[in-house]
């Protein structure tokens, strides 16, 4: 992760398909690449493109001018189901994906989305709905979203809370993944593990005199 995640508003994308696996958020031939900004005309790929790589008509919702720009996605059930594949939250974030509600999210997809600068945001099945009709009705109407404060502020006003895991949150406010945490604790374990020799010499195998 390369920037601090920041609060912002945006438009919402409503899609409302439920159980939305990560080979639909990105086709499977797609996993060899590496350069993440090239990802973005592979998120939803098969959904969007015929296979001559034609748009489809009408086009996906993504692709509709009305929510160009939008960084915010309202989806059915249980999105990110199947494959762990790293590359569906990468695609996501190409395209300028920054956060998703959904009633649930598959574990493994939202551990990678949170490492990956993707917010994943579990509401209920009301407040869903309620997205939906909002990004429906009104495709201008903007959502800002708050992680310090863990807060959502809708288009009508209203405002609902959401939960995060604390380490989860540390990582995306300050930009970094789990090594960069690692590598800024350097001083403070080389202090404890000076403090607190082994009584094995790992880089020999054999025993120290204590």
């Amino acid at each position: 992760m390369a920037e601090p995640f920041r609060s912002f508003s945006s438009k919402i994308v409503p899609i409302r398909a439920e159980n939305v696996d990560t080979d639909q958020i990105v086709p499977a031939r797609y996993l060899k690449v590496t350069n993440k900004d090239g990802l973005a005309d592979a998120l939803f790929h098969d959904w969007r493109y015929n296979e001559d790589g034609t748009r489809k008509e009408p086009g996906f919702v993504i692709d509709e001018p009305r929510h160009a720009g939008a960084r915010v996605i309202v989806a059915g059930d249980n999105f990110g189901s199947g494959s762990s594949r790293e590359h569906a939250p990468w695609a996501l974030r190409a395209w300028g994906i920054q956060a998703v509600f959904s009633t649930s999210f598959a574990d493994i997809f939202r551990s990678n989305s949170l490492k990956n600068g993707v917010l994943p945001i579990v509401v209920d099945k009301a407040t869903q709905e309620r997205l939906f009709e909002m990004a429906e009705a009104n495709p201008d109407g903007e959502v800002r979203i708050d992680l310090a404060e863990q807060g959502v502020l809708l288009p009508d006003g209203t405002t609902l809370d959401f939960e995060i895991d604390p380490f989860a949150k540390m990582m995306l406010l300050a930009g970094q993944d789990e090594i960069g945490y690692v590598l800024a604790q350097e001083v403070a374990i080389g202090a404890w593990e000076t403090a607190h020799p082994s009584p094995v010499d790992t880089r020999l195998g054999t025993t120290l005199d204590c």
